[in-house]
């Protein structure tokens, strides 16, 4: 039986999506764009499918292994076509305050002790959502042109084509899934 057709999008950094497209990691964290509705970051859509970006990477901000792997871009640059390699259902969300708890949660993660502090102290009234992503990859990724209405710092894109799930894997099994996402929810737990 064929399986529904999703065009909702999240954007994150290409090095990110990469990252949770081969099973290295199941964490997102957000606060929101520039651009989101009421300033914070929503759940607009689940499952949705995961749009690399590549203007705003910061190597600095990223363990060695990840920093290493962005490609520097210009200001504005976007390329003409787009590969979604993946889709994903967002399984849990924890709005996390304390460095502490962050910083707990670095192994689980690519982004290193910089981006958590710069994430926190930017809108400090405002918690960052953690994410966990359950995420399967497609045998072939969809290239779609890049269009004008994907730019922008939003979190949330509808995309103007209609792409098909069929032959998606989960990168990772239910147990491997299961035990990162209830390892995570225990420590977040624990230090709250």
């Amino acid at each position: 039986m064929p399986q529904p057709l999703l065009t909702s999008a999240l954007k994150e950094w290409a090095v990110t999506v990469d990252a949770l497209t081969d099973g290295t990691t199941i964490v997102l964290l957000r606060k929101g764009g520039i651009r989101e509705p009421g300033g914070a970051f929503a759940i607009a859509h689940s499952p949705v499918w995961l749009y690399p970006t590549y203007e705003h990477q910061k190597p600095h901000l990223l363990k060695p292994d990840y920093a290493d792997q962005v490609q520097a871009v210009q200001s504005g640059w976007h390329p003409e076509a787009v590969a979604i390699q993946a889709w994903a259902d967002i399984t849990h969300r924890f709005e996390v305050s304390e460095a502490v708890v962050i910083e707990a949660l670095l192994p689980f993660q690519i982004w290193n002790a910089a981006f958590v502090s710069e994430r926190l102290k930017w809108k400090p009234r405002s918690p960052l959502s953690v994410l966990l992503l359950r995420v399967y990859a497609l045998p072939q990724a969809h290239l779609i042109p890049y269009r004008a209405e994907y730019g922008g710092c939003k979190s949330w894109i509808d995309l103007e084509i209609n792409l098909s799930i069929d032959d998606a894997k989960p990168v990772l099994t239910d147990t491997g899934y299961s035990q990162q996402a209830e390892a995570i929810a225990q420590i977040i737990q624990q230090l709250r």
